[in-house]
């Protein structure tokens, strides 16, 4: 049996590579998707911005698998993000919703049970996220979930809850909350999106695999261009 200090540093060493999927799928048939969660839940909260970013996608086709064989299963690990979020749990809870929204992104089951949860982590009346740092990594999940559930978040009134986020001080949450708003369709967004068209600040975004440099201003054009004006 390999040990798991072992384990981890083979998936660390997989998510490092850059065709890190090819490097990582193969591990879930060798060891099975739930032997992964425990490096992979580290990996998520790692200081290496490719690591962090490559085991948020890596943790959501391991998710998707386990929600695949068995829904319950994937429950466990949906209240394990939550909890590692709550206060009483002593940590901070890095990476977690960006992690999570992958995993909703890339199953249809869990989306329908948990996106209500992913939205309250924006309600001040719900389970509320003050760090800023947060935030950032919960507006990329909204926007990446926006992509393929864009219906439940607006029956969840996303766009309302994400719209106060256009005036944050963080590049990256203002920046991401602009281009959810756009692929929400939220025209009622539009000014406050607008107001932002030429903002500067940079700040990085993460789709499809890579990692990509782009300002606030960019993203704002993108989004205003989705609405249509």
């Amino acid at each position: 049996m390999q040990s798991i200090a072992r384990l981890k540093a083979r998936v660390y060493g997989a998510l490092r590579k850059k065709n890190f999927r090819a490097a990582f799928l193969p591990m879930l048939d060798e060891h099975g998707p739930a032997k992964l969660l425990k490096p992979l839940f580290s990996a998520i909260c790692h200081s290496d911005e490719a690591l962090h970013w490559h085991a948020v996608t890596c943790m959501g086709e391991t998710v998707r698998r386990i929600a695949d064989a068995d829904m319950e299963d994937a429950r466990v690990v949906m209240r394990r993000f939550m909890w590692s979020l709550n206060d009483e749990s002593g940590g901070i809870g890095w990476g977690v919703p960006e992690a999570m929204a992958e995993c909703l992104a890339l199953h249809h089951g869990l989306a329908a049970e948990y996106t209500h949860i992913l939205v309250s982590f924006m309600r001040e009346d719900g389970f509320f996220l003050e760090y800023e740092p947060l935030q950032a990594g919960l507006m990329w999940g909204i926007y990446r979930l926006a992509a393929v559930e864009p219906e439940l978040l607006m029956k969840k009134n996303a766009a309302a809850y994400q719209e106060p986020y256009l005036g944050s001080s963080l590049p990256a949450v203002r920046g991401l909350a602009a281009a959810s708003l756009g692929r929400l369709g939220a025209a009622q967004a539009a000014e406050g999106i607008g107001a932002l068209t030429g903002d500067k600040a940079g700040l990085r975004l993460y789709e499809r695999g890579r990692l990509l440099t782009v300002t606030v201003g960019e993203l704002a054009r993108r989004a205003l261009a989705a609405l249509g004006g």
